[in-house]
């Protein structure tokens, strides 16, 4: 299915803020008294949510939207790009829509975002979803043997132009093997045109850098707090999510009693609402719903 298939019903925007510039947003069920907050990972833009927006658009306000030097928002070369970055730019989004408090959705470093939006603003979100969250400790050996590939994967094409095959390559990575046929040409192509745009590749470097500066990003207080989320919080995993598998998602949830755990029935690794938006989208709705994921 093509990706304008799946978005048929949203509507593709540009909104200006006031330090981030122009950010393209992707929104649905606009006027639903609830709003729904949907935030991508490092590298990633608001096509990685093109199977949710409308279908949760439905019962929300739904806003995704391209983080600052992503996607097709403002490539600005002036900023740090660190996690309390893109909280404050996420602030300025709901603020231009008139958003005071929402609930959020984000997954890999999406999720670490919101986690730190609703440690730091618990005022601006209601219920939080975790979705195979980047920012919170690594507990298991292959959870060390994950980042260490990733690692490798990212330095073999660290400063070169990106191609089908790097592309495919990267986000074959992001999804479990039973469902490398989604990496159809649409998807690739998609985010080949947005890695080839001359202006990501002057942020680009700025963007991943934050990957080799773990111990910055610690200093600055920029990481995951999980136990000062004082808002219904849901861990939603796979058993196949590489860097943090189960048992981090375990520990983490063990550090708040807010928390709760949902593992995917269905195989995805790293991008679950893409790879089986069914399961997604159900227990997203029941869970920001009635606060239950069965």
């Amino acid at each position: 299915m093509s990706l304008w298939l799946d978005f048929l019903g949203a509507e593709i925007r540009y909104i200006e803020t006031p330090t981030y510039g122009r950010v393209r947003i992707a929104e649905a069920g606009r006027g639903k008294p609830e709003a729904l907050v949907l935030l991508h990972g490092i590298g990633g833009h608001i096509e990685a949510y093109a199977k949710n927006v409308v279908a949760l658009g439905e019962h929300f306000h739904v806003v995704a939207l391209d983080f600052v030097g992503h996607g097709l928002s403002e490539k600005r070369t002036d900023i740090e790009y660190f996690p309390s970055t893109y909280m404050a730019m996420v602030i300025e989004v709901m603020d231009a829509l008139g958003i005071r408090k929402a609930h959020v959705s984000g997954e890999s470093l999406g999720g670490w975002v919101a986690g730190l939006l609703a440690g730091r603003h618990p005022e601006r979100v209601a219920r939080l979803i975790l979705n195979t969250a980047a920012g919170i400790p690594v507990v298991s050996e292959k959870g060390e043997q994950d980042l260490r590939d990733l690692d490798e994967l990212n330095r073999k094409n660290f400063g070169k132009q990106p191609t089908v095959e790097t592309v495919r390559l990267r986000m074959q990575w992001l999804m479990h093997e039973s469902n490398w046929h989604l990496l159809d040409d649409e998807l690739i192509g998609s985010r080949l045109a947005l890695y080839t745009r001359p202006e990501f590749q002057r942020s680009a470097p700025l963007v991943f850098s934050m990957l080799a500066r773990h111990d910055e990003v610690v200093r600055r207080g920029d990481m995951l707090p999980v136990e000062d989320l004082r808002c219904d919080t849901l861990f939603f995993w796979t058993r196949h999510n590489p860097i943090h598998d189960v048992a981090a998602a375990e520990a983490a949830v063990a550090r708040n009693p807010r928390a709760r755990l949902y593992v995917m029935k269905a195989d995805a690794a790293h991008w679950p609402q893409y790879e089986c938006p069914d399961e997604f989208n159900d227990v997203a709705l029941r869970y920001l719903r009635t606060g239950e994921t069965e």
